[in-house]
């Protein structure tokens, strides 16, 4: 009876074992997102890891920063998901990212920004789908302009779909903090994403 029972246990861990390298192995050999942000105070690169984190359940997410992100995704390379900070109604330039540097950011560049890395991206007829956001100050919440409505039109204009509407996180004032439940609420908005994607292939295929 021991070593039935013994047996029967190698065989359930066995199992469990199998279950769980082919649930690794097919989120892995699956499709993958790739989420690239500008930020200047920080809080942007914030919002991006948490859209990442929610991504994290289905698909394989690489977050790199726009200085370092590649000037074309790869083909493994199902959903892009871009945002950086709105800047005088629009995405960053370089005049405003040395403002914000005057102001004490430490973070991003004042020669490169999202605007740029849009702008290098090459036309593309089919490919991954693309997904903006951006942060924004609460007190200009009702102001016109958006970076991240301005990234999609630029994207548009290289041949990117886009995945989904897009979407604002918001600052308490211009270097932060971020507005507290934004970063919960980009880690929903990332699984949101998931099923849009999901949606878009199907619509694809047929």
């Amino acid at each position: 009876m021991a070593k039935e029972a013994s047996v029967m246990a190698k065989s359930v861990s066995k199992k469990a074992s199998a279950g769980k390298k082919s649930a690794a192995t097919k989120k892995a050999s699956g499709k993958k997102a790739l989420v690239v942000y500008e930020s200047m105070f920080g809080n942007t690169e914030k919002v991006a890891h948490a859209i990442g984190e929610g991504l994290s359940a289905s698909l394989e997410v690489e977050v790199v920063e726009v200085s370092e992100a590649p000037v074309e995704p790869g083909p493994d390379v199902t959903l892009v998901v871009a945002g950086g900070p709105t800047h005088a109604f629009g995405m960053t330039r370089e005049e405003t990212r040395a403002d914000a540097i005057e102001l004490g950011a430490e973070h991003g560049a004042r020669e490169f920004g999202l605007r740029e890395w849009i702008d290098r991206l090459p036309a593309r007829h089919g490919g991954p789908s693309l997904a903006t956001f951006d942060t924004r100050s609460l007190g200009r919440r009702r102001m016109p302009g958006s970076a991240a409505r301005a990234a999609a039109r630029a994207a548009r204009r290289h041949g990117y779909d886009e995945a989904a509407p897009a979407e604002s996180f918001f600052v308490a004032d211009t270097d932060g903090p971020l507005v507290p439940g934004e970063l919960e609420r980009a880690t929903d908005w990332g699984r949101d994403l998931i099923a849009l994607v999901k949606v878009t292939a199907k619509e694809t295929r047929h």
